[in-house]
């Protein structure tokens, strides 16, 4: 990559560059279907009155400079992904222009993954910070979904697993999103809590691979139960994560964190504002973020609808919702 520079008439005029991209295929891949990515670029820079278009063999840059400078990182950014082998999609793009627009800042790294993590939100580098430093045994992550809290806290659990860190992984959450209880519902345990449990066999897959989650499993490192499952029991050496943690009641909740034993860590996720539980029960994950707070050692960090990481709409439903106090 190069980019060759067109002095302006004067530091307030628009600059113009041209970022080269020397392989036609990732020139096209840049630009994305029917110039996508450019136009999406454009979108999130408009404030500097940026434009961008394929030109030959690189992409033209018109805007103010500190525009111009912003689209070049994230072209750069995008073009790394593509040297690595890895596709582009909008929400690359959306993240690239947000850690563009970050101060420069150094976040904590996941070990020994199949596939890299790095933050695509400021909120996100945050969280990761803490995910990453073994000395926070217990961190509350909440936020909407899409912001990554849980997918995050995954990754977290996965590398101190196979880092050796940690001697297994426990994931529970409530099941209660049906209104159905487990004992009605037919199969084994594992068949019982699959259909709660997709987006942690996804994300699982995903972090390590199908072999070795299955290997792990078989050999009990990895344990995925409903909630009810953890009373009675200490859970040592183990990297916890409560998932889907507004659906739990308040004595759930007090039950499961008090579940942690010697050289053990928890993560619990969960969305304060979409509560399933049946009738008017409180949600224990709202009681607990008012009661814990401030207590020595309890780590709560809160991801909002700029922390999405989804579709670009879904940030803007959340915002409407949250608008007409309906989240």
């Amino acid at each position: 990559m190069s980019v060759k520079r067109r002095p302006s008439a004067s530091p307030a005029a628009p600059v113009s560059r041209i970022y080269e991209v020397r392989n036609a295929e990732w020139l096209r891949d840049l630009c994305g279907p029917h110039h996508r990515h450019l136009q999406l670029l454009e979108t999130r820079l408009d404030e500097y009155g940026l434009k961008a278009e394929s030109q030959g063999g690189g992409i033209l840059l018109v805007g103010k400079a500190e525009g111009v400078s912003i689209a070049e990182a994230v072209l750069a950014e995008l073009e790394r992904r593509l040297r690595s082998g890895a596709d582009i999609s909008d929400m690359d793009v959306d993240g690239a222009v947000e850690a563009a627009q970050t101060p420069a800042q150094t976040f904590g790294t996941f070990r020994s993954l199949k596939k890299p993590i790095t933050p695509q939100t400021r909120g996100q580098s945050r969280y990761i910070d803490l995910l990453a430093s073994p000395d926070n045994a217990m961190i509350f992550g909440v936020g909407p979904a899409g912001t990554g809290k849980t997918f995050l806290a995954v990754a977290a659990g996965v590398s101190e697993l196979l880092s050796g860190t940690r001697q297994r992984l426990i994931v529970t959450r409530p099941a209660v999103e049906a209104g159905e209880k487990l004992g009605f519902l037919p199969g084994t345990l594992e068949e019982k809590v699959d259909p709660y449990m997709l987006p942690i066999w996804d994300s699982l897959r995903e972090l390590m691979g199908q072999e070795q989650m299955e290997r792990r499993m078989a050999r009990g490192e990895i344990e995925v139960a409903p909630l009810a499952f953890m009373r009675g029991r200490t859970l040592k050496n183990a990297f916890v994560i409560v998932d889907e943690a507004q659906n739990t009641t308040v004595p759930q909740m007090k039950m499961v964190l008090t579940r942690l034993g010697r050289d053990s860590r928890m993560v619990i996720t969960g969305d304060p504002g979409q509560v399933d539980l049946p009738g008017s029960q409180p949600s224990g994950l709202k009681h607990a973020l008012q009661i814990l707070s401030d207590v020595e050692g309890v780590n709560v960090h809160t991801l909002t609808a700029a922390d999405v990481v989804r579709h670009g709409l879904v940030s803007r439903i959340i915002d409407a919702y949250a608008a007409h106090g309906e989240g």
